[in-house]
């Protein structure tokens, strides 16, 4: 009995992650829509029906491409390892989701959470810096310096939630949503946490590991083919995460029907929506706004809850 349990939580993550690249694929498809549409123009159009054949037609494109070789980089190994770490890690993330059934139930899904997201500023470091190119490495700079700045005041907004909720299982979100929605009790810290969320995945208006006018796109300049798409892959499938991270912790919790994923790619469709409407920011404005406004924001609400909770019990 225990080996048919263990048979049927493999199976489940297979589905799991096959659905989640067939969402990945359709959130590139969806996004080139969009941003077309909002630029006046019309999206990709040729494959199939409404181009809904581009994303595999890309993917089968970027797989088969040659890859490119480089006499001086550092570590070769560690050059073309490292997506590989990066799409694992985005994949691993995907565990959490709280389903009911025939999966894996994290009591410490918060902090498991925690840790893959913090793994990642490795993979972006090591990228920039193995393929011995000063673009990349200071593209992996920027994206490491941007990305732990943010994780704290990520941290502490989900700290808040914790607090109100007194635990790190994700399902328990549901629970304590019945009556009201979160977002209703701490509207400035979701806005805080989706605008934390575009800047932990390098999203515009906070793209600046891939600044391309400065920096010739950035970390992955140097990868081509499978690599490439392997970062493209892990950095969609982190957008699709927090779209439903913000869903579980501000919209109500996780629930077993179509409104749920609804409320999901609405907060997709919001990360798309930004990126064909808001300039990039200044640097120095990026780590401004995440330490002198999100960090005493997100401070204060945390201490504010803290002193609700000790209240009421």
């Amino acid at each position: 009995m225990i080996l048919k349990d263990y048979y049927n939580i493999f199976i489940g993550v297979i589905i799991l992650i096959i659905g989640m690249m067939i969402g990945v694929a359709f959130l590139t498809l969806w996004e080139r829509k969009i941003l077309g549409y909002i630029q006046i123009r019309k999206g990709p159009k040729k494959g199939w029906i409404m181009g809904l054949l581009q994303p595999f037609s890309d993917a089968i494109k970027l797989f088969s491409k040659e890859q490119t070789y480089f006499i001086k980089c550092k570590l070769f190994n560690l050059l073309f390892l490292v997506p590989i770490v990066s799409f694992i890690l985005s994949l691993m993330i995907w565990v959490l989701m709280p389903y009911y059934f025939n999966l894996i139930s994290f009591n410490l899904g918060v902090l498991f959470f925690f840790c893959c997201t913090s793994l990642g500023v490795y993979t972006v470091m090591v990228a920039g810096w193995s393929s011995n190119s000063n673009y990349s490495l200071l593209g992996g700079l920027r994206a490491v310096a941007q990305t732990i700045s943010y994780e704290v005041s990520l941290s502490l907004i989900l700290l808040s939630c914790i607090i109100l909720i007194m635990d790190f299982n994700l399902v328990n979100f549901m629970k304590y949503q019945s009556i009201i929605w979160f977002i209703f009790l701490m509207f400035p810290l979701s806005l805080c946490w989706l605008s934390s969320s575009l800047a932990e995945t390098n999203r515009t208006p906070f793209d600046f590991a891939e600044g391309e006018s400065e920096l010739v796109s950035g970390f992955n300049i140097e990868y081509s083919s499978g690599g490439f798409a392997l970062i493209f892959l892990a950095e969609y499938s982190s957008i699709l995460f927090m779209s439903l991270l913000f869903s579980l912790m501000y919209l109500g919790g996780y629930s077993l029907n179509l409104f749920f994923y609804l409320k999901m790619v609405f907060i997709s469709f919001m990360f798309i929506w930004v990126r064909g409407t808001l300039p990039r920011y200044r640097y120095d404005k990026l780590m401004y706004l995440s330490w002198k406004i999100y960090l005493p924001i997100s401070l204060n609400y945390l201490l504010f809850f803290m002193g609700v909770k000790i209240f009421f019990i």
